[in-house]
């Protein structure tokens, strides 16, 4: 992993001051701070371990890099300040963290369905996704190197086949996607919501996106009814959405069999339960599989009475700049070790970056004279910090 240190050095020589970093817990796969300085700016320093990327539990750090300018280009990531060997400077965003209660909350729901549409209506990323190779390659992982696979999980994969025959008879236009919206990486910072952590970004079917916040936040077939609307206008893409809701709990089962056997010593120093979150996955997805009504599910995929792309095109989804979701009706409560919010800032705004391209990792050179801007001072102080309990926020 890079040496924080090192990248710490970098920021105050860029800053031109001296800098205070405070390790954020809540993240497993990276090294999360957030620095400030005395003059009140406030960032959040993310050290890219690559054995995340080595190990297919994201992508490589480059890559994830250029998706997060290009999500924040879109107005729902952070901002990206400065680009560091292995490590990146983002705009801190001041909010409410998100947990799964807020998410499930229906007065969020417009709110997170207008940070989806903004984030698929903006730059095309850099990779693309697709929860079934996602599940080939972590079941060639766990196979490969003796890891835990449920019992009884490999004889669902004829299903599997089905479900992805049926998506691809109609295939949907690919839109720009963060593929990983657990609750946590929700932040609303008073007016809207807003996408942190691009660690499995990539151009996907935008049903998929709904249908992974559907799996993480625990809906109910109604809820999903409800994120379906909100998005496409109506709910006839609904089937698309709750298969892949099937899909995110029964692949990400294994995401954690392979995050604790190939990346044991972040495992042995997480307070988390491996296998009692894998369980869990994988008897929501085997609960959906059993269930009378997932053959009408196939069948109406199938039928394609519409397709999710054929609701939001992958240029323009649908109303992606109307006004804001109203706020949920009580925030999270801020985490123990939250810090007072900062003050406002006299330093000057940084200069604006371009965009890193794939093959280089050495980010741009510090500039002490410019002087980043603050971050906004509204809203409870734990901003763009993974946290929850998923260790995948981060």
């Amino acid at each position: 992993m890079p040496d924080l240190g090192s990248a710490l050095e970098l920021v105050a020589a860029w800053a031109g001051r001296p800098v205070i970093p405070t390790p954020i817990k809540g993240g497993l796969s990276h090294h999360i701070v957030r620095v400030d300085t005395e003059a009140g700016d406030r960032w959040l320093l993310r050290v890219l371990d690559p054995r995340v990327s080595v190990a297919g539990l994201g992508i490589p750090l480059d890559l994830e890099i250029v998706n997060t300018v290009r999500a924040a280009q879109a107005g729902v990531g952070a901002k990206v300040l400065l680009r560091l060997p292995g490590a990146v400077l983002l705009e801190y965003i001041d909010g409410a963290t998100l947990d799964a209660a807020a998410v499930r909350d229906p007065k969020m729901t417009e709110g997170i369905a207008l940070a989806c549409r903004r984030l698929h209506a903006g730059p095309r990323f850099a990779t693309d996704f697709s929860i079934f190779r996602k599940l080939d390659e972590l079941l060639s992982l766990c196979r490969g190197h003796a890891l835990r696979i449920p019992e009884g999980y490999e004889d669902r994969l004829p299903a599997i086949a089905a479900i992805e025959a049926a998506m691809t008879a109609r295939p949907a236009p690919t839109v720009p996607c963060h593929n990983d919206l657990l609750p946590e990486n929700f932040i609303f910072d008073g007016s809207a919501v807003r996408i942190v952590d691009y660690q499995l970004s990539g151009n996907n079917d935008p049903a998929f996106e709904l249908g992974d916040i559907a799996a993480e936040a625990d809906y109910d077939p109604e809820m999903a009814g409800r994120l379906t609307r909100a998005y496409f206008g109506d709910e006839d893409p609904a089937a698309r959405v709750r298969l892949y809701l099937l899909m995110s709990n029964f692949t990400w089962t294994l995401w954690f069999s392979v995050h604790h056997g190939l990346l044991a010593e972040h495992a042995a120093a997480a307070d988390f339960d491996y296998e009692a979150e894998a369980a869990d996955k994988y008897a929501q997805a085997v609960r959906d599989l059993d269930d009378p009504g997932f053959g009408r599910l196939l069948d109406d995929v199938r039928g394609g009475r519409r397709t999710a792309g054929g609701a939001v095109p992958p240029s323009a989804p649908p109303s992606a700049h109307p006004s804001p979701a109203p706020p949920p009706p009580t925030a999270p409560s801020p985490a123990p070790s939250a810090d007072p919010s900062p003050a406002s800032s006299t330093a000057p705004p940084p200069a604006p970056i371009s965009e890193p391209s794939p093959g280089n990792t050495t980010g741009p050179s510090p500039a002490p004279s410019t002087g980043p801007s603050s971050a906004p001072s509204t809203g409870p102080p734990h901003g763009n910090a993974p946290g929850g309990r998923d260790p995948r926020a981060g």
